[in-house]
């Protein structure tokens, strides 16, 4: 298939560029993947489409305060964006000015609580550098001191950092959020376990390359980022209790949906598993694990909207955006939700 057959125009207005005062007000688009029927809900009616016995597989990654501005002891600015650590205190990273920033450069941020050193600069640009700092715990001064990286398209300042959280973000190490996740409340959480519904969490750390676009126009051609992913032996065995019991899997976002293929493809099956996975869905694809996916609207052309579109299928899906920008729905990470069944 080509990237272009996912392509679809949408209004920039119509970007999310900030959350809603409260999380599950958003819309939820409601697709039947057996009649084709679309409904327009809100998410806070999610249950009415939940049943006892179903399971619900949260993504429970945490975004790390991943962006750093800084300086060079050359002189100059220096942004740095951590990636994912290489052990002890070395980090792959972005950095800008990248011409600027070469090996041996050193960095500091935070009026000097924490440096860098560039080590390595690798063949895709990215750099590796050893961190050095006092604080007894880095994650905390990164708190302090570094900022929650948002995605290209939002331009807003993000008032409250924790929006871009779930509510049950726990595992420190994305740099962007799960964000199909980011409509549930503790509220509609518990009502929903109050059902009878299973709620399975395994973690996925969200990487840049979610971002990063299909650059060939033959998408077997695209080279799929690699995320590391841990699924404990609770979630398989919540998993495992759902399906024998005739309930279903619904997986929430892309990066659940990811995780759980990808098990099932290394594997042939589930089981509690640590590793990384640069699994890429795109239609045709057998699905072994998911029998729903809650989701938000995602990119034109991106490796997000081939994921969806292999579940519920290209056309339904193209036909359903196109009915989410005449309905005025919000898209992307701050946006509306789908529900496909």
């Amino acid at each position: 298939m080509k990237k272009s057959d996912f392509f679809y125009e949408l209004p920039p207005e119509l970007i999310a560029q900030t959350p809603l005062d409260k999380r599950d007000a958003s819309r939820l688009m409601v697709i039947n993947r057996q009649t084709g029927g679309v409904a327009h809900k809100s998410f806070s009616q999610i249950c009415d489409y939940l049943k006892p016995g179903d399971c619900l597989v949260l993504n429970n990654t945490k975004v790390l305060h991943a962006r750093l501005n800084g300086n060079r002891s050359t002189g100059g600015q220096a942004e740095l964006l951590l990636l994912h650590p290489h052990g002890g205190d070395v980090w792959e990273t972005l950095a800008r000015p990248g011409r600027k920033i070469t090996e041996g450069v050193e960095l500091s941020f935070g009026d000097g609580q924490l440096t860098a050193k560039v080590l390595e600069v690798l063949e895709n640009g990215n750099r590796v550098v050893r961190l050095h700092y006092d604080a007894p715990d880095f994650y905390a001064l990164l708190r302090e001191i570094g900022t929650i990286p948002l995605p290209h398209y939002i331009h807003e300042e993000l008032k409250n950092p924790d929006r871009y959280q779930t509510v049950y973000s726990k595992e420190l190490g994305s740099v962007a959020a799960p964000t199909a996740g980011l409509h549930f409340t503790p509220e509609l959480l518990e009502k929903i376990k109050a059902m009878g519904v299973e709620i399975a969490t395994l973690t996925l750390h969200v990487g840049v390359g979610t971002f990063r676009p299909v650059k060939v126009e033959n998408i077997t051609d695209h080279v799929m980022h690699s995320e590391h992913y841990e699924l404990p032996q609770e979630a398989v065995d919540k998993i495992e209790k759902a399906k024998s019991s005739g309930g279903r899997v619904i997986a929430v976002g892309t990066t659940a949906s990811r995780t759980l293929e990808g098990v099932w493809k290394q594997h042939g099956k589930l089981l509690a598993c640590t590793g990384s996975t640069d699994i890429f869905i795109y239609p045709p694809y057998a699905f072994g694990v998911i029998d729903g996916l809650i989701t938000n609207f995602h990119l034109p052309e991106s490796t997000l909207i081939m994921l969806v579109s292999a579940f519920a299928g290209r056309e339904p899906i193209l036909a359903a955006y196109k009915e989410a920008v005449q309905q005025q729905y919000r898209f992307f990470s701050f946006g509306d939700a789908m529900l496909i069944l």
